[in-house]
């Protein structure tokens, strides 16, 4: 059995079997999400390291409710707040080697309805709006854990152990925007995050039995929108912590338990301070490889500490579906084919 590993990665090439195996890492790890989204910021197993020339188109959809916006990463509630929001995302994403690191760059673009009833400096609100969102543009660098993956023999032998990135998220203001209304699917404001994913693997890296530990600190930034229904909306850094554990069920089946710890990001309109966050969303994702270039994913989460009107109540379902390519596996396939 050694030997014939051996000469497996000699030649450069993998069986069905293992290749599968090994390529739904490759795709799984670019299944995006959109980080504009409250609640389910990335999903586990994002940050997984693939072949370098990777690529990656997802569809994700996601139903939210709650009494905040929830295209808002600010979070800004409001207590007799009824918002509901049906949006699709489509993406693109691509890794990269840069000085033998992994180097990752997505982009997303979010579009759909949202609606429901609010209240904003004593006046009340009942409305909808559809449209696009803002588009969020991700970049990331792997700082700790394997080299860029280059050859078909590196994914063999690809293993996470402790993985560390560094990312940048960055949302342009030019999504849809009414400044006579508080929900919106644009936030006519630059907002963005700066985050150090970890990744820490846990046991044997064995297709059917992988378990990882994945933890995401990080700090959302936003500049102030002054033409929020007539007034000024200025909120503080957000301090985010996401962590996920996941595991194999099957070769091709996994799930993960998840939680979003969210605090700080106070919010004023005109100087009148709001409350600050500390909220805490669980919740759970299911993930299925339906074959090489094609992964499914489905997830949902909850505030659990939401009885207080000042609270950030929100939950939300989301499932999604990822084209994944790399210009050497397809070129395998095709001299296989002939």
């Amino acid at each position: 059995m050694k030997d014939e590993a051996k000469r497996i990665r000699e030649r450069g090439h993998l069986p069905p079997a293992a290749r599968s195996c090994r390529l739904a890492a490759a795709i799984v790890a670019l299944t995006i999400i959109s980080p504009t989204f409250a609640l389910a910021q990335v999903p586990p197993r994002f940050y997984w390291k693939s072949l370098a020339g990777a690529n990656a188109v997802p569809v994700i959809f996601q139903s939210l409710s709650g009494n905040a916006n929830p295209l808002d990463p600010a979070h800004f509630p409001s207590a007799d707040a009824d918002v509901e929001a049906t949006v699709a995302v489509v993406g693109y994403a691509k890794m990269l080697p840069l000085f033998d690191r992994t180097f990752t760059v997505a982009i997303l673009e979010p579009v759909g309805r949202i609606s429901g009833e609010l209240t904003v400096a004593g006046n009340s609100y009942g409305q909808s709006a559809t449209g696009f969102g803002d588009p969020m543009l991700e970049v990331g660098i792997n700082l700790i854990g394997p080299k860029a993956l280059k050859s078909i023999p590196d994914i063999l032998r690809y293993e996470p152990k402790f993985s560390l990135d560094l990312i940048v998220d960055v949302a342009f203001p030019i999504g849809e925007y009414d400044s006579d209304q508080p929900l919106n699917l644009g936030q006519n404001r630059w907002y963005g995050r700066v985050g150090v994913p970890i990744v820490w693997q846990i046991g044997p890296w064995v297709p059917g039995r992988r378990t990882t530990f994945e933890v995401l600190p990080s700090v959302w930034f936003f500049s102030d929108n002054d033409d929020y229904v007539g007034h000024t909306l200025s909120t503080d850094p957000l301090f985010q912590v996401e962590a996920h554990l996941t595991r194999d069920f099957t070769e091709h089946f996994w799930g993960s338990l998840d939680t979003t710890y969210m605090g700080g990001g106070e919010s004023s309109v005109d100087g009148s301070d709001g409350d600050s966050m500390s909220n805490v969303g669980v919740g759970f994702t299911l993930g299925y490889q339906i074959n090489d270039n094609i992964s499914l994913t489905g997830g949902y989460m909850a505030t659990v500490n939401d009885s207080d009107p000042e609270d950030v109540r929100m939950d939300g379902f989301r499932l999604s579906f990822t084209y994944g390519w790399h210009k050497i596996v397809e070129g395998q396939k095709r001299l296989r084919s002939e």
